[in-house]
Order: structure tokens, then sequence, then C-alpha cells
């Protein structure tokens, strides 16, 4: 798997858990994950930086193209 799939699978877990932490066991502060990981999709998509590209191109998973 390339690294824009791993980053995009990661984005889409993260945001899935933190909404259904907010929806089922009502924790309030889970929908300010929810918008820290879309964030940070916002600006990775302007500036080519995304933090969890980096660490995953240093364990060793391959880049694709939007993160070479």
């Amino acid at each position: 798997m390339s690294l824009d799939r791993v980053i995009m699978a990661f984005a889409g877990t993260v945001i899935l858990a933190s909404l259904a932490l907010y929806a089922f066991a009502g924790l309030g502060w889970a929908i300010w994950i929810t918008a820290f990981v879309g964030a940070n999709m916002l600006q990775a998509s302007f500036t080519g930086f995304c933090p969890l590209a980096i660490v995953l191109k240093k364990i060793g998973i391959r880049p694709g193209c939007a993160f070479s």
C-alpha cells in the first residue's frame, strides 16, 4: 500500500472513531479530533506538508504521488 493510501485510511479511521465517540459515548471533546484531522488534511492539500507522511516515510512506507 502506498503512502497516500495509508494516510487516507488513517485519517478516515480517526474521523470515524472520533465521530463514534461523540455520537455513542457522548464525549463532546471527541469532535475536536475530527476538526483537527480535517484541518490538517486541508492544510496538507495546499502546502504538501503532512506530519504523518514524514513518520511513515521513516518507517519505510513507499511514497505515492501526493507526498513524494
